[in-house]
């Protein structure tokens, strides 16, 4: 079975059976250290509890991707968020398929992150690990804890791809 999923333009509505977008668009900001900073709280929901995780920070140094991409695997990580925001100014892509056993080829979705914004999964959404649009870091946000919190799925008959632009 040939499948092509063409991104599209992430909105929090569109992306919130996924996750939630990061981005101080339509936050009210909260003016903190004199009036020289502003807070945006509550950006997304952490979750990295279950099972007595907790939540750390990384850096992960992505490479830039060429496409139409194969996908030939999708993740999940079923006991924690996974949040990532880019630390340059630059698109991103995610590609996604909702909790389950496997992913369902038919739910497959796949976004334009814009600049100045990140995401963050729900615990045990399918996804392909991180697909940037250049060379950069990204800061991490995950569980680490005792369990199995990584799950691959290597698709056998499916043919994926995906297309950007």
């Amino acid at each position: 079975m040939k499948i092509i999923i063409k991104a599209k333009k992430i909105t929090r509505k569109n992306f919130q059976k996924f996750g939630d977008l990061i981005s101080v668009k339509k936050i009210k900001p909260i003016n903190i250290n004199n009036g020289y900073a502003k807070r945006f709280d509550n950006l997304c929901k952490i979750n990295t509890s279950s099972k007595k995780g907790k939540a750390i920070m990384s850096i992960f140094s992505a490479k830039k991707r060429k496409f139409p991409m194969n996908i030939k695997m999708m993740e999940k990580h079923p006991l924690g968020s996974q949040a990532f925001v880019p630390m340059n100014e630059t698109t991103f892509l995610v590609f996604v398929a909702p909790k389950g056993k496997r992913p369902n080829t038919k739910k497959i979705e796949s976004f334009i992150v814009p600049k100045e914004t990140g995401i963050n999964y729900k615990p045990g959404i399918w996804h392909f690990p991180l697909i940037s649009t250049k060379n950069m870091n990204f800061l991490v946000i995950d569980r680490k804890g005792i369990g199995n919190n990584l799950v691959i799925h290597n698709f056998k008959n499916e043919k994926i791809s995906l297309k950007y632009k």
